[in-house]
């Protein structure tokens, strides 16, 4: 029997980072920490290893740890601060992007990630973030920071999820001590495919209650919208970001973000959550809790599960070297 690897999960939201850890069977989570109550809810319930601690990450010291860890060497530290700070569709985002993380109070948060990653020497972590986390002088000030603490070798590892069979697009940095590379896979998941089966609102699917009802002047609009098209549009940092989105049944769906709520392919109505979840890679088991529109944004927020995955058989290989 092969040796499951204990690992830590910080800012561990709704569970979707460390569930493709979990479902591989390789890996044991023993701590997961986030302040938001209900995806702490959500994760315990699939996820019911860990203690969960519903904790702001700053009120976390090593006594607190102690008390938890014991004395046991965690060798994996993963994690997904807030990227609302550094996103690109964060329109009230600091202009420097120095101060984005030092500034900030929710961009300090990364800190804390590496300060606690500092206490545990873990052999390998993985912080996960938007791409926009490395821009104007941050990849060199995140490079000092945990130079800092001991790892004098950062990667900063670009996925795309829809390379590893992911339904929605979505481009993140995984910031590491090590190189993460998985294969990428050959299989194109399209929305088609992903909610093939699912059956209509309100059947006994989790999570999967008839969506909220647009205002006839919506349903007027939708019923005309094209597949691919948006009904409206948000002003972000960069530029306007798509919402409700009518989806192309034959092409991978766009990234799904907390906020984002998607038009079914072929009916005039929002996706439920459920379907949304499908769209991340989610088992139909995976329930999640607290309202609606916080169930939407823990789906929404998480790691895809193809995606942590891919990256969690490929870590292992390298966690048996070390």
């Amino acid at each position: 029997m092969r040796h499951k690897v204990e690992f830590v999960d910080l800012f561990s939201g709704a569970g979707g980072f460390a569930w493709g850890f979990y479902e591989t069977g390789l890996y044991k989570p023993v701590l997961a920490v986030d302040n938001f109550k209900p995806a702490a809810l959500t994760y315990k319930a699939n996820i019911p290893d860990p203690v969960v601690l519903v904790e702001d990450i700053k009120d976390v010291d090593y006594p607190t740890l102690k008390n938890v860890l014991g004395d046991l060497e965690v060798p994996l530290v993963i994690g997904s601060p807030p990227c609302e700070p550094f996103t690109g569709a964060n329109p009230r985002r600091e202009r420097d992007p120095i101060n984005r993380l030092y500034v900030d109070p929710q961009g300090q948060l990364t800190l804390h990630f590496i300060r606690i990653v500092g206490l545990l020497k873990p052999r390998v972590f993985i912080m996960e973030n938007v791409p926009a986390i490395m821009e104007g002088g941050l990849r060199e000030a995140l490079t000092r920071e945990f130079k800092r603490i001991g790892y004098h070798k950062l990667y900063f590892n670009v996925l795309n999820a829809e390379d590893y069979s992911n339904p929605s697009r979505r481009r993140r940095v995984f910031i590491s001590n090590v190189e993460i590379k998985p294969p990428k896979s050959n299989e194109k998941v399209r929305v088609i495919d992903a909610l093939r089966g699912m059956p209509p609102p309100g059947s006994s699917l989790p999570n999967h209650d008839p969506p909220p009802e647009l205002s006839w002047r919506k349903l007027k609009k939708v019923a005309k919208l094209k597949h691919g098209k948006a009904l409206i549009y948000f002003q972000g940092a960069v530029g306007e970001i798509p919402n409700l989105i009518r989806l192309d049944p034959y092409e991978i769906a766009p990234t799904v973000l907390g906020s984002s709520r998607f038009i079914h392919p072929f009916e005039n109505r929002l996706l439920t959550v459920r379907e949304q979840a499908r769209l991340m890679g989610f088992p139909d088991h995976f329930v999640f809790y607290g309202g609606r529109d916080e169930q939407y944004n823990q789906v929404g927020e998480a790691v895809p599960i193809p995606l942590s995955r891919a990256i969690a058989l490929f870590v292992y290989d390298i966690l048996r070297e070390l």
